[in-house]
């Protein structure tokens, strides 16, 4: 165990080796599985296995190092990206989605008031007027709007 997290630089993937390592063991078939496995046996196979991991975790840095290369632009020196990573674009959809909710939650006179003047664009006065009501009135309902979005996406 010593020996392999030295060579992988984390003691999680020397255990995750030794366990890989006594599932090659158990398939082994019966002829060779005869008397003792001797620790050379067993050092070969586990030093196979580390072998192939550190292999593997190269060509995925390499890849890694391709795409980002082909995501990122340098300006001054200074890397730039023009795409948000995935970790954002997740947590923006579920913000968003948790925006839609809200406004589908909220009064009908007030989530009507909010998404013509939010959403569609329109002035407060547009609005009482699409609305048949005051100024005063689509100013409330905007205002109330407003609060109770705040309050859900907190």
């Amino acid at each position: 165990m010593r020996f392999f997290t030295g060579r992988l630089r984390s003691a999680a993937e020397a255990e995750d080796l030794i366990q890989d390592l006594y599932l090659k063991i158990a398939g082994l078939d019966a002829e060779t599985m005869s008397g003792e496995v001797s620790s050379a046996l067993l050092f070969r196979i586990a030093n196979n296995l580390m072998i192939d991991r550190l292999r593997s975790r190269q060509r995925s840095a390499v890849r890694d190092q391709a795409w980002q290369r082909g995501q990122v632009m340098e300006v001054a020196g200074a890397p730039v990206v023009d795409a948000p990573g995935a970790d954002e674009v997740v947590a923006s959809r579920q913000r968003l989605n948790a925006l839609v909710e809200a406004v589908s939650s909220l009064p009908p006179q007030t989530a009507r008031a909010f998404r013509m003047h939010k959403l569609e664009g329109l002035s407060h006065a547009e609005t009482a007027a699409a609305m048949g009501v005051s100024k005063s009135a689509v100013e409330k309902h905007i205002s109330a709007a407003m609060k109770l979005l705040i309050k859900k996406m907190q």
